[in-house]
């Protein structure tokens, strides 16, 4: 189903084909409700999906599928991706080295309002001699857009305890690991087309 352009006044770049918000032409608009769910049940489809990938049944650049053509995702090492494409190589890159070589990201909690949607992850770098694993906590923030698709991700991970945990573990970066970017992007902002949506259900009382 084609979305409806609507830009609240925004002046929308012509390269977007669509503005996925809770509007669609000739359809009802939804429910905050009713966009929870959705957005609950995408994310547990991701997260599935994650699972699949940590586990090697398939790649990380099918997660790129989860996200709008002109979604941005925000790593705390990598920085600013912008554009589903671009997106899907930095999984590629970014993974590469990690997955298969102990790193995993199993979910502990998730949480939804409106369009936002906040997950709480573990970072496992590894096993421990012991049997126990190396953590470190991650949180991710969403913004849902529609037709099972986020258009915004930023996960938070205090690098500086990643650094640490490496260091203990005695880590050394594998074959094929690739390192971050120098200088990385940090603007936070979300995509033009979907800036919008922190608003959408502001009048009524978060639960």
């Amino acid at each position: 189903m084609r979305l409806c352009h609507i830009s609240f006044g925004i002046d929308i770049p012509s390269h977007i084909h669509y503005v996925e918000v809770k509007f669609t032409i000739g359809v009802s608009m939804k429910t905050k409700k009713q966009i929870e769910q959705e957005a609950l049940a995408t994310y547990r489809r991701y997260v599935a999906t994650r699972d699949k990938v940590d586990s090697g049944a398939c790649g990380w650049d099918v997660m790129a599928d989860f996200f709008t053509e002109d979604a941005v995702y925000i790593d705390p090492a990598w920085g600013r991706q912008e554009g589903r494409e671009t997106i899907r190589q930095f999984f590629l890159d970014s993974m590469a080295g990690l997955t298969g070589h102990g790193w995993s990201t199993p979910e502990r909690w998730t949480m939804v309002d409106g369009h936002r949607l906040v997950s709480h992850w573990d970072q496992v770098l590894g096993q421990k001699p012991d049997g126990g694993q190396w953590i470190v906590p991650g949180l991710s923030i969403l913004y849902y857009a529609a037709d099972g698709l986020f258009c915004y991700s930023h996960d938070y991970l205090n690098m500086t305890y990643v650094g640490e945990t490496m260091k203990a573990m005695a880590w050394q970066p594998p074959a094929g690991f690739n390192m971050p970017p120098r200088k990385p992007n940090w603007t936070t902002d979300l995509p033009v087309a979907w800036r919008a949506l922190p608003d959408v259900f502001s009048n009524e009382r978060a639960y």
